[in-house]
């Protein structure tokens, strides 16, 4: 469920804060993504709990600081919930750094 256009920089990049499952980026955005899977759509976005955001911004923080040749002139961080059926949603800006 990359766009067109992105370039996967890593998968499932390991942080002394934590994983970060994806990173992509194109010349404007450098994105990092949680991908949650449960049962249903609902239970997959209620998955990811305060404590987990918390260590994946700081992960999300790691990389910006530690990989300057990733750096893009705006950054988010999206969530992918995927269902038991393998439908998928993404929630574009779920977490922000602050």
């Amino acid at each position: 469920m990359v766009e067109a256009g992105l370039e996967i920089l890593a998968q499932r990049l390991r942080t002394p804060y934590g994983e970060i499952d994806l990173l992509v980026a194109d010349e404007d955005w450098l994105i990092a993504v949680e991908v949650k899977s449960r049962s249903t759509l609902r239970d997959s976005v209620e998955a990811l709990r305060p404590r987990q955001a918390a260590r994946l911004m700081a992960a999300f923080e790691y990389v910006l600081a530690t990989r300057p040749d990733w750096s893009r002139p705006n950054t988010r961080f999206d969530v992918i919930a995927v269902n038991r059926e393998g439908q998928a949603r993404r929630i574009m800006d779920a977490l922000r750094l602050t």
